[in-house]
């Protein structure tokens, strides 16, 4: 659904009246293209002392066709500011990041990137602990700060991890992040060995068997258009209900469709012997298939509870241990689980639903330890508001708020939800393991 709200701002009468009131200005998003440059400017490189990531970084920066410059210099338009804060172990020394940010911010281009690296607090002992959780802070702070698109986050890498890291960089600074602000991703020890770049970075999962569900339409049928560009096979499944919508899903990415609701007790089985049968197993699970069915607790009954836990969660569930079982989930496989932002600050109306979601963040974490044990990985994506079917039948001031609450003041596309999606299947992103990131612009709800 359009947003009308953002193409009058870009009139010069709306360009009046927004100003005058102080309305927010949605900027126009730069997205993927295949082709297009990684960045719009050369990315400015800095390091605190002792950083152990600006070697590395700098290669594969320079791998991803990007202009590192290490220098500022007058006149120039920045596509990305990319800071290595591994050096700093003392809260002192966070005056590093006003020095190399504070003259170089409004030098960003639009749509431009921030990215500050360090060490997992966690990982850290005493006061390089505290300097570097600091850095959370930060670059939460710059992503509301910046303007005309440009977004920030922070990467901990963890030590060792170093050259494992090229594919969330390559992801954060492209164009396909563009939804993606202010969000903290974490680079583990594990999974470094298997974490090879592709042959073809514009194809990374050539090869791969991916199932999505709910594929028939919105966000469902957005991921297996990207996760079929960038190469995989899609297995596109969705109830009988939506046999239709579902087939043209599947014939637009030449994949396969599969009617199943996975909600009935043999489901699971069913599909585990279909995806050994027809594909020899599956490289990576999407599991996008939920509903909602909305009421306050007091009007809501039983059977709108168990429908939505069902669906949403025990589904979800029950599959995982039915592919891992039969070790139907390939080696280096991938699961990635949609939760939402009310599973993260909840909802009026969506006790349900926010449950189910924020159920999906606890089996990202409970499994995390077990994949990273299979050699394989399990992230989750929370959108915040994305423009789909169902967000057009909201009321239209509710719809107007969900748009603007967030840095960016507009709703997200279904592709944005389907790039991150494609980040955490990329073979490279092995070292990427129970990370849960928020699609949302930024939202200025939830954590």
């Amino acid at each position: 659904m359009a947003d009308k709200y953002q193409q009058f701002t870009t009139t010069p009468l709306g360009k009046f009246v927004t100003a005058k009131l102080g309305l927010p200005t949605p900027p126009v998003l730069r997205r993927y293209r295949p082709g297009q440059p990684p960045l719009d400017g050369p990315a400015l490189v800095g390091a605190a002392p002792g950083g152990r990531l600006e070697k590395a970084l700098t290669a594969q920066l320079t791998s991803a066709d990007i202009d590192v410059v290490r220098a500022p210099a007058d006149d120039t338009r920045y596509g990305a500011l990319v800071f290595d804060a591994t050096g700093i172990i003392d809260p002192a020394q966070l005056r590093e990041l006003y020095d190399f940010f504070h003259s170089m911010i409004r030098d960003i281009a639009p749509s431009g990137r921030v990215v500050v690296l360090g060490t997992p607090p966690e990982l850290a002992e005493g006061r390089e602990r505290i300097a570097q959780r600091a850095l959370e802070g930060f670059t939460r702070t710059m992503g509301k700060e910046l303007k005309r698109g440009a977004t920030s986050q922070l990467v901990y890498v963890a030590d060792g991890a170093e050259d494992a890291a090229e594919s969330t960089m390559r992801f954060l600074l492209s164009a396909k992040s563009a939804f993606v602000d202010g969000q903290v991703i974490r680079v583990g020890a594990a999974g470094t060995k298997t974490a090879q770049p592709p042959a073809d970075w514009a194809q990374p999962l050539h090869g791969k068997v991916a199932l999505v569900t709910g594929a028939s339409r919105g966000i469902g049928a957005a991921i297996a258009e990207v996760l079929a560009r960038d190469g995989a096979h899609v297995v596109a499944l969705d109830i009988p209900a939506q046999g239709g919508d579902l087939s043209a899903v599947a014939n637009r990415v030449r994949g396969t469709a599969l009617q199943l609701d996975i909600t009935a007790p043999d489901a699971p089985q069913r599909l585990a012997d279909h995806l050994t049968q027809r594909h020899g197993g599956v490289d990576i699970v999407v599991h996008n298939a939920g509903i909602t069915r909305d009421k306050t607790l007091a009007k809501m009954s039983e059977a709108a509870w168990d429908a939505v836990l069902t669906v949403n969660l025990a589904a979800q569930l029950a599959v995982n241990d039915a592919l891992l079982a039969g070790g139907v989930l390939r080696e280096n496989g991938r699961i990635i689980g949609v939760s939402s932002i009310a599973g993260i600050a909840g909802n009026v109306g969506q006790a349900n639903y926010a449950a189910s979601k924020a159920g999906v963040i606890g089996m990202i974490d409970e499994a995390a330890p077990r994949m990273a044990e299979r050699g394989g990985t399990i992230n989750a994506v929370a959108p915040g508001f994305i423009e789909t079917q169902m967000t057009a039948k909201v009321p239209l001031m509710i719809r107007e708020f969900g748009r603007r609450l967030s840095s960016l003041a507009q709703g997200g596309l279904p592709v944005d939800v389907a790039e991150t999606i494609a980040w955490f299947a990329n073979p490279a992103s092995s070292a990427v393991n129970g990370n849960v990131v928020r699609v949302c612009g930024q939202g200025f709800l939830g954590a």
